[in-house]
């Protein structure tokens, strides 16, 4: 369903595109031995070739394509048997060469799509145009020194995968949702960490406006915006202000616009280049990439389970709802925790306590699921303690929490201080008649048609037991009483 904004002229379709840059996760460079680890002293990890001393010659990195390989068969994509490596011309102070190798004509990877989970539950299919295999430009460093800019070459020659969707994206929602989608199928795959804050993720946002159903307006590009709130500020931002240019009479330009996160705007940056202006044409030094199917399968029986196929198994074999199955397999860590949890279990019990509780504790302490202080099966232990009545599940709140401060196990947080529910039904007669006896003005009132009394018992009965009474049972042996 297409996101409209009103304008003073009517309603306004948002079209966008996006072109993420993911760092390919691997050792080296993508036609270099220098490594590729983030955060080393400036100009300390750079090779002959980064720095394009004459006479260099990049060596492809086979780990980079196995890892672009694997991204496009995550991405539903086709792999294309023949690629062509090529030169991209522009000149930049952290481009050493005058021009980056890159993809164009012929990717590594071709069309494909994945599937994007919205806000109101339902889900939607954007379309994957490609994904091509290109090396990263260094990075230019302005605040330095008052009057100078330096150039630090570490990420020069850094594997990037740039992936392209088709322009299918329609609001800042499914903008979000798409790039969440994206990051989480390279985590699983592990073909890239998604760290957007180091920008080894990067999205460059390209965002036009039409009226419904019109011929597409002309776009502007939002360059390297790094979090996926950044993504849909820049989008708010950038479609108003193309709505008041068209509403005033004014036409778009088609340019290249910074995100700027401090003024929460979008400020221009250069006219927009066009494919030719690149002057693209196949690399000399580098042959034609060559992949045999074999090796197409090879990597394909390799993938893991991914999120989609996760997301659909555990709503068909554990009935969990889209909402629930779609915040567990967020991370791949947090799936397998669940399905730990949930072994010979109610997987919806389960579900509760892994999403309601424990992220809730741990997003409260800023912490993920790989810092939990309580393991699988240590959360599956004090389900089974609700399960077999031995605590009640709202003392079972109060034993979760001291397990999250201790990390010891539910059974001995219950031994340990006297937890263990009250069964014995005479034990709960015993109380039971004790309430009614202190309390028989409400009893009175309660016999005379004062329904809404029941609850104030079984509290009574609850504060006697100090919370231990089995509810059920006190709920049974109470109406008996009272009838």
């Amino acid at each position: 369903m297409a996101q409209l904004v009103k304008g003073e002229t009517g309603d306004w379709e948002i079209v966008i595109g996006m072109e993420v840059h993911a760092q390919v996760t691997a050792n080296s460079k993508l036609f270099s031995g220098a490594s590729a680890e983030f955060g080393a002293a400036p100009n300390s990890q750079v090779s002959m070739v980064d720095a394009a001393m004459p006479g260099m010659l990049p060596v492809l990195n086979e780990h980079c394509v196995y890892q672009a390989v694997r991204t496009g068969l995550g991405l539903n994509s086709k792999i294309n048997h023949t690629s062509v490596f090529e030169r991209k011309n522009y000149f930049y102070p952290d481009l050493p060469q005058g021009y980056q190798i890159s993809q164009y004509l012929h990717p590594i990877v071709g069309e494909g799509k994945i599937e994007i989970d919205l806000p109101d539950g339902t889900t939607k299919e954007i379309g994957i145009t490609r994904l091509h295999l290109e090396q990263d430009a260094g990075k230019s460093l302005h605040d330095q020194h008052p009057t100078k800019s330096f150039v630090d070459l570490n990420r020069s020659g850094c594997a990037l995968m740039e992936i392209v969707s088709e322009p299918d994206i329609r609001g800042p929602d499914e903008a979000a949702a798409y790039l969440s989608k994206l990051r989480m199928i390279l985590r699983y795959l592990g073909t890239c960490d998604g760290n957007m804050e180091e920008g080894s993720m990067r999205a460059d946002v390209n965002i036009s406006v039409r009226k419904p159903g019109g011929e597409l307006g002309t776009r502007a590009e939002i360059k390297n915006v790094n979090s996926v709130k950044a993504v849909q500020q820049a989008i708010d931002y950038e479609v108003e202000r193309q709505i008041d240019i068209l509403e005033s009479g004014g036409t778009v330009v088609q340019e290249t616009r910074l995100w700027d996160p401090n003024k929460n705007e979008t400020r221009s940056m250069r006219s927009k280049e066009e494919a030719h202006d690149y002057r693209y044409f196949p690399d000399p030094d580098l042959l034609p990439l060559v992949l045999e199917q074999d090796y197409i399968d090879k990597v394909a029986n390799d993938l893991p389970e991914l999120p989609d196929q996760k997301k659909h198994r555990f709503m068909e074999e554990f009935g969990l709802s889209l909402y629930d199955a779609s915040v567990i397999i967020a991370e791949s860590m947090r799936a397998d925790y669940y399905e730990d949890v949930t072994k010979g279990r109610d997987p919806k019990i389960a579900a509760n306590w892994v999403i309601n509780e424990l992220l809730g504790l741990l997003n409260k302490n800023d912490k993920d699921i790989a810092e939990t202080p309580i393991s699988a099966s240590q959360l599956g232990g004090l389900i089974d303690l609700i399960a077999d009545n031995t605590i009640s599940g709202k003392i079972a709140k109060d034993v979760f929490a001291e397990m999250f401060k201790t990390s010891k196990d539910a059974a001995a947080i219950v031994e340990e201080k006297g937890l263990k529910q009250v069964t014995d039904t005479g034990e709960i007669e015993s109380v039971i008649d004790k309430v009614l006896a202190d309390n028989p003005d409400n009893v009175a009132a309660y016999k005379g048609g004062k329904d809404k009394l029941f609850g104030f018992f079984v509290g009574q009965v609850m504060k006697e037991t100090g919370g231990k009474a089995n509810p059920a049972m006190v709920n049974e042996i109470l109406k008996k009483k009272l009838s």
